[in-house]
C-alpha cells in the first residue's frame, strides 16, 4: 500500500482521485497504473495524452483503491506538483499543503542521489516529494530570501523566520538551515498565530490535575515548571496558561525562542542571542518593567535559573519549561544546575512533566485480551487490566490507526513534607507520590490504555 514517492508525485490528489487511479510503477518508459474503473481502456487514451508516454492500467477493487488513496493521497492539492518544480509557488504549495492537513514541521533533506521533502504530522514524520537534486539549490535560496537569511552562506547554521499572510490565513514559520556533508538540511517549524483552539480543558489534564493545576496560577509569586522532551506540547500548556491570566490588570512578560503564538495584551519578546539578548539578561530587564506574571521559553543554564528564582522570591509568578523526564527529576536538575536546595523548595510551587501520545482512531480500532509480552520485561501488569485496545487502520485515519493526539502529565505540588524533603535533599519519595494519589507519567499512561484511548505500543517509552 506504501508507494515510491517518486511515483506518487507523478500525479496530485486531486487527479488522482478524480481518475481513481495510482502510479505503482515505471518500466521505461511505461508507468502503470492501479485503478477500480469500469473502463480501463478510456482511463488508459486520457492518461496516454496527459503523461504522453505509454500507459498500463491495472485493475484493483474499489476497497483497494480506496485504502491506497487514504493513505498515499491524504488531501487535495491544487497543482500538479511536477510542475511546479521549477517556479517559485512550489515552495508555497509545499508550506500550505502542510498546513493544511496539520503539519507542524516541513524537513527539506538533500543526500547523495536525491533530495526530499517530509512532514510531520502527529508527531511522525512522512515523506511527502521527491525533489530534483539540481532544483535543491533554486528551493533553499528561495526559502532564504523568504527567511531573511544571507544566501551566500552555506558553511554555518542560520535562522530565520518567515511570515505568511493570505485572506483566509496569517501564520509564522520558523527557519533552520543546517550545513550537511551534501548540503544545506531545512527545517521549516509552522507557527499558528490562532489561539482560539488552546485553552487548558481540553489539553488532556484529569479533572483532578485541573484542579491542582488551576490553583497552582492563582498564585501571585512563585516558579511553575513545566519539563519533557521537545515535541511534548509544554509550549502549548504555557500559552494556555498566559490566556487564562490574561487580564488587563496583570502585566505579563515573556521571553521566547521563538514566539510561537502572539497573545494580545501580553508583551512577548523574542530571544536573540547573537546580540545579547539571551534569557538571564532579559529577565533582568523584566524585573524593572512592573511585572505581575514573567514567562520564560527555558531554563538552559545556571544564570537563568537563578533569574527566576530572583524574580519569584520578589513577588512575580515566573512560568518556564526544563528539559527533564519526570516532575521530580526537574528538582535534582536545578540543584545539579547550582540553585542551592532551600531557594528550590521556597520558591517552586508546581513540577509537572508532560508527553504527547497520539489518540487510537475511534472508527477502527479494536479490543484484544492482554498479553503479558506486549509489555517490558519486569512490567508489573495492574490486576484489573484484562484488556486493551490495538490501532488498525481505515480511511478516516489514513490507515494509521491513529487520529490527533492529547498531552499526559505527571503533576507535583511542592508544599508541606515535599518542600521539606527538597531542603534536607532527601530525593526518595516513592511513597510520599504512593500515599498522595498522585498520578505519574506511567500510571496515567496505563489508564489510557485501560479506557481505550491510546495503545500499549503508543505509550510503551513510559512503560519502562
Amino acid at each position: 500500500m506504501h508507494i515510491d514517492t517518486s511515483l506518487l508525485q507523478l500525479i496530485n490528489a486531486e487527479q488522482a482521485y478524480f481518475y481513481r487511479a495510482i502510479p505503482i510503477k515505471k518500466e521505461g518508459k511505461t508507468i502503470i497504473f492501479v485503478s477500480d474503473t469500469e473502463k480501463p481502456s478510456n482511463l488508459k487514451k486520457e492518461l496516454q495524452v496527459i503523461f504522453g508516454t505509454t500507459i498500463e492500467i491495472i485493475k484493483e477493487t474499489k476497497e483497494n483503491i480506496q485504502k491506497f488513496l487514504s493513505i498515499n493521497y491524504r488531501t487535495n492539492t491544487v497543482a500538479n506538483t511536477n510542475e511546479l518544480y521549477y517556479n517559485d509557488d512550489f515552495l508555497l504549495q509545499i508550506i500550505h499543503q502542510a498546513k493544511e492537513i496539520g503539519s507542524s514541521d516541513i524537513h527539506f533533506e538533500i543526500f547523495e542521489f536525491k533530495a526530499r521533502v517530509r512532514f510531520r504530522i502527529d508527531g511522525k514524520l512522512i515523506e511527502r516529494f521527491i525533489i530534483p537534486l539540481l532544483e535543491y539549490g533554486k528551493i533553499s535560496n528561495r526559502i532564504k530570501i523568504l527567511a531573511g537569511a544571507d544566501i551566500s552562506e552555506k558553511r554555518l547554521p542560520q535562522d530565520g523566520r518567515i511570515t505568511l499572510k493570505t485572506t483566509s490565513e496569517d501564520f509564522d514559520i520558523r527557519v533552520s538551515f543546517l550545513p550537511t556533508i551534501y548540503g544545506e538540511k531545512i527545517v521549516l517549524r509552522i507557527l499558528n498565530k490562532d489561539t482560539n483552539f488552546i485553552n487548558l480543558e481540553n489539553l488532556g489534564f484529569t479533572k483532578k490535575e485541573l484542579l491542582i493545576y488551576k490553583q497552582s496560577i492563582k498564585k501571585t509569586n512563585g516558579i511553575i515548571l513545566l519539563s519533557g522532551p521537545t515535541g511534548s506540547g509544554k509550549t502549548t500548556t504555557l500559552y494556555a496558561t498566559l490566556k487564562r491570566l490574561n487580564t488587563k490588570d496583570k502585566n505579563i512578560l515573556t521571553i521566547e525562542d521563538p514566539v510561537e503564538y502572539t497573545l494580545e495584551g501580553i508583551n512577548q519578546v523574542q530571544l536573540k542571542e547573537g546580540i545579547g539578548l539571551d534569557f538571564a539578561s532579559t529577565l533582568r530587564s523584566f524585573l524593572r518593567q512592573d511585572p505581575d506574571i514573567i514567562m520564560v521559553g527555558e531554563i538552559r543554564d545556571v544564570a537563568t535559573a537563578n533569574m527566576a528564582i530572583k524574580a519569584a522570591l520578589t513577588g512575580h509568578l515566573v512560568l518556564s519549561t526544563i528539559h527533564t523526564n519526570s516532575a521530580w527529576a526537574t528538582i535534582s536538575r536545578l540543584i545539579d544546575m547550582g540553585v542551592p536546595s532551600f531557594l528550590v523548595a521556597s520558591t517552586l510551587n508546581i513540577s509537572i512533566a508532560q508527553r504527547l501520545v497520539r489518540k487510537l482512531c475511534t472508527n477502527c480500532k479494536i479490543e484484544e485480551k492482554i498479553i503479558v509480552d506486549l509489555f517490558p520485561n519486569n512490567f508489573t501488569l495492574p490486576k484489573d487490566l484484562k484488556t486493551h485496545y490495538k490501532a488498525v487502520g481505515c480511511e478516516k485515519c489514513h490507515h494509521t490507526g491513529y487520529s490527533g493526539r492529547k498531552a499526559i502529565y505527571e503533576i507535583i505540588p511542592i508544599k508541606g513534607e515535599l518542600a521539606e524533603k527538597i531542603k534536607h535533599n532527601t530525593f526518595e519519595i516513592d511513597d510520599y507520590i504512593k500515599n498522595n494519589d498522585i498520578n505519574t507519567l506511567q500510571k496515567n499512561a496505563i489508564e489510557l490504555i485501560q479506557n481505550g484511548t491510546t495503545s500499549i505500543d503508543e505509550v510503551y517509552s513510559l512503560l519502562l
